[in-house]
């Protein structure tokens, strides 16, 4: 019997029975391979996402892979049977903001896969067609299923445009921080420094093309050309900010509790500092995440610690929020 997991409120989940919903005009049924669980599918758990950003009931799961089993009229049939992956956010297309190509600033209203429509965490995933990207044939679906938080790490490098021989910073070692790694390596970067608050992640930094680490504890340099901050705490920012030389450029990705407190407007002005921040990400970030993943430039595996059935839905979510360092990404598998 097919499954899928509904959050009916806050700390109320049940699985229940699954039958797959037929695409209509412009849609495509996926099969679901896996889907993988961040801090914001704990929020939605746990009744602390901002208001507006979750409608209940609701199946979670806005980071997955899977194979196109039906396509719906306006759909070319060649996608039946493509290895994919998808696009949250469902823009408008119609806006301003949706023409200009910047798809997570919709002006038409907040709406994404997983927190206030259908999401993964179900056998199959019935969605808008336009919002597929297709991977190679020979691609690994566990490790695809990791390219969604790979695309908003997308957005931040491609506005960080980190130059050949600059030098790079990353603010946060979880799965983001991991992933601003590789692709700032990927710009060829004389020097990419790694600031978390613990060692743990020492080694997997440099395995991905980390040339120094320290903790926050420790004294840090101020003369960086670009830094991406990932980790989302309230002094994470300020920090990320310090490590900047005069006019560098530095994207804001993590996202800390309410009333955090912010940077210095007067030391962003005297340094003429460059700010910019992600939320999601935009379709050409996307393109960029399945490009690199497809040559061989990105590696999610590693990543991985644990694979659960749907049914372990709860012990999931605490895995997540557990602080155990041995925790790194948590997958449910249908």
């Amino acid at each position: 019997m097919s499954s899928a997991v509904v959050v009916d409120g806050p700390g109320k989940h049940r699985l229940v029975s699954h039958e797959p919903r037929r695409p209509e005009a412009g849609e495509a049924l996926v099969r679901v391979h896996a889907t993988g669980i961040c801090g914001s599918d704990r929020e939605v758990y746990q009744g602390n996402r901002p208001e507006g950003y979750v409608r209940y009931p609701v199946t979670p799961g806005h980071e997955w892979s899977g194979t196109v089993e039906a396509v719906g009229a306006g759909v070319p049939a060649s996608l039946v049977g493509r290895k994919v992956v998808g696009e949250g956010f469902r823009n408008c297309q119609v806006c301003d903001r949706c023409h200009a190509g910047e798809t997570t600033l919709c002006t038409e209203g907040y709406e994404e896969t997983g927190f206030t429509q259908p999401g993964a965490m179900a056998a199959t995933l019935t969605l808008p067609a336009r919002l597929l990207h297709m991977l190679p044939d020979d691609a690994d679906l566990t490790a695809a299923a990791l390219l969604e938080p790979a695309a908003c790490i997308a957005a931040a490098a491609l506005k960080a445009h980190v130059l050949p021989g600059e030098k790079a910073a990353v603010v946060g070692t979880g799965t983001l921080g991991m992933f601003a790694v590789q692709f700032l390596k990927a710009g060829s970067p004389a020097e990419l420094l790694v600031v978390g608050t613990r060692r743990d992640r020492e080694e997997l930094a440099a395995q991905f093309g980390a040339t120094g680490f320290r903790t926050s504890e420790q004294a840090l340099p101020d003369d960086f050309d670009v830094v991406i901050e990932t980790a989302g705490s309230a002094s994470a920012a300020r920090t990320a900010a310090s490590l900047l030389r005069r006019g560098g450029r530095l994207v804001l990705t993590g996202i800390p509790a309410p009333g955090a407190a912010g940077l210095d407007p007067t030391d962003l002005v005297v340094r003429q500092l460059d700010v910019r921040s992600v939320f999601g990400a935009p379709p050409d970030a996307w393109s960029h995440t399945v490009r690199v993943f497809g040559a061989g430039l990105l590696d999610p595996l590693p990543l991985v610690t644990h694979e659960l059935a749907l049914a372990d839905f709860s012990e999931a979510i605490e895995l997540v929020g557990s602080g155990d360092p041995k925790v790194g990404k948590v997958l449910l598998r249908p």
